[in-house]
């Protein structure tokens, strides 16, 4: 009995420490991971209309956070193949940028560098 009280007291601990790592691990969202228009570009407005006539990987454009980018001249640099991004021109890619598709938000990193490429805002 006294192995199976120590062996659970162990567990316990043992998971407590794994659940304190994991968030000591995890970058918490922060209003400089999220990208806003400098006023040097001045927010030109464009609608999710105008945006889904750049969707092909030769004239890609995405709405990401409210923000407009033309990620055009960025296609071939991505360490992803195109095929990755092609989904995502011409479309609202919040989603694609915040999980890359299975959960994982882009680095700090990939969030400076798409601020290169911002265009505009999106509006209604």
């Amino acid at each position: 009995m006294k192995k199976l009280v120590y062996a659970a007291f162990i567990a316990f601990w043992t998971a407590i420490a794994t659940l304190l790592s994991v968030s000591a691990l995890t970058p918490a969202e922060s209003d400089e991971t999220r990208p806003s228009v400098p006023p040097s570009v001045g927010p030109t407005p464009y609608t999710l209309e105008q945006v889904a006539r750049h969707d092909t990987l030769e004239d890609c454009w995405m709405a990401i956070d409210g923000v407009v980018y033309n990620f055009t001249d960025y296609v071939l640099r991505h360490p992803a193949p195109p095929s990755v991004l092609e989904p995502w021109c011409g479309t609202e890619a919040t989603d694609g940028m915040r999980t890359k598709g299975y959960g994982a938000d882009h680095s700090k990193r990939a969030w400076e560098m798409a601020k290169n490429y911002r265009i505009g805002v999106l509006v209604e």
